[in-house]
């Protein structure tokens, strides 16, 4: 048998949103780690948010053509087969350039034609073997389709509904979450943290986020309560998106109120906070979970309800509440987060029990995996 001696090629295919880039950037960052001389290619496209956050993090990005699958029977669905037979090709291409030992599949618009494009062939060379990781607690078309073709298939949590050939159960990891969060101690970065943004020292903080746009609801909500937040001397740290605003008035120099669009050290909010009011989409519920920070998760009200099913193990933990975008209002942040985040029992308890739920070690097991496969096709072991 021929074995080759180049360094191994990886393939990164999960753009569009922070939930497909994230994770992806999370195993980058391992395999680094477990071989400093890996050949590592992310692929995107010109609409997502990794043309900015791939190159800051130090990895090639090869953009492809987006394949959007319309929701709705419109024009846009007579456009698809030509969409994808272009992707496919320009993503071919891709993956020949970069010699390929491995693709690694996150989800989204970038995905599926990765996932053809591996298994179509690249000329010569046998066809590229596929590892699927599906983040979500209910897998989108994309990733169903790629489990079909896969070697290997993970997941973060049970039942997300994606299966190999065969119907082989996918492999349940956690999600891959970045080095910076899953090493971070809270107590010993407290005092930085909070100095970092203006915080007091002492005395809770309520961490408030919706993602990278923010999240209406939950801005109206807490920003309506601010005066109940001061006077039970609650400071907070509220990240209300760059489209957004928030007009709280003046606020106690004791207990502010810091309202910013967006938040580029999550770390560090988390450090700073003893409470969360978020999202639950499954890259928050693994970086909250992963930092042991207890959270109220006030899943989307609209989908197909997959954000509420990505907070539930956390929940079912002891590690969160629940909420409904309806009930997360000005009165219930009065009251019982109020009544929530002056209770350090409470909290103490809950933050033991999120950090319990997760899966610190969940990019470095999917690295393994990786270049696992990635060994196996390098050397003509594997059968693709």
């Amino acid at each position: 048998m021929n074995v080759r001696t180049s360094p191994k090629s990886v393939v990164l295919a999960g753009g569009g949103t922070a939930g497909h880039i994230e994770p992806a950037m999370a195993v980058a960052d391992a395999l680094r780690e477990l071989d400093p001389d890996v050949r590592i290619t992310a692929l995107g496209t010109s609409r997502g948010l990794e043309t900015t956050l791939v190159p800051a993090r130090g990895y090639r990005l090869e953009l492809i053509p987006p394949v959007p699958l319309p929701r709705k029977p419109t024009v846009d669905l007579l456009k698809l087969p030509g969409r994808v037979v272009a992707s496919v090709r320009r993503t071919r291409k891709a993956l020949r350039d970069a010699d390929a030992d491995v693709l690694v599949g996150f989800g989204g618009y970038v995905a599926l034609p990765a996932y053809l494009a591996a298994r179509g062939g690249l000329g010569k060379r046998r066809s590229v073997p596929i590892v699927v990781h599906e983040a979500n607690a209910s897998a989108g078309i994309a990733n169903k389709v790629g489990a079909r073709l896969a070697t290997r298939v993970l997941a973060a949590v049970p039942g997300s509904g994606v299966s190999m050939r065969g119907a082989q159960d996918a492999e349940i990891v956690g999600i891959p979450v970045r080095p910076t969060i899953t090493g971070l101690d809270r107590v010993a970065s407290r005092a930085a943290a909070r100095e970092h943004f203006g915080l007091p020292a002492e005395g809770p903080v309520l961490l408030v986020f919706g993602g990278s746009q923010g999240a209406r609801s939950l801005n109206q909500a807490v920003s309506g309560a601010a005066s109940a937040l001061a006077d039970a001397k609650v400071s907070v740290l509220h990240a209300h998106g760059p489209k957004n605003t928030v007009d709280v008035g003046p606020t106690d120099p004791s207990a502010p109120y810091v309202a910013v669009p967006y938040v580029d050290r999550m770390d560090l909010a988390y450090a700073a906070a003893d409470l969360a009011v978020c999202r639950s989409g499954a890259m928050t519920v693994a970086e909250v979970s992963a930092t042991g920070l207890p959270a109220v998760y006030v899943p989307l009200p609209h989908g197909n309800g997959e954000q509420e099913l990505n907070a539930r193990p956390v929940v079912d933990a002891g590690g969160g509440l629940l909420v409904t975008d309806a009930q997360m209002n000005e009165n219930f942040v009065a009251t019982e987060i109020v009544g929530l985040i002056t209770d350090p029992e409470r909290l103490a308890s809950m933050a033991r029990n999120a950090a319990g739920a997760g899966h610190r070690d969940a990019a470095a097991t999917v690295a393994k995996i990786v270049l696992d496969v990635a060994s196996a096709h390098e050397n003509g072991a594997l059968a693709t």
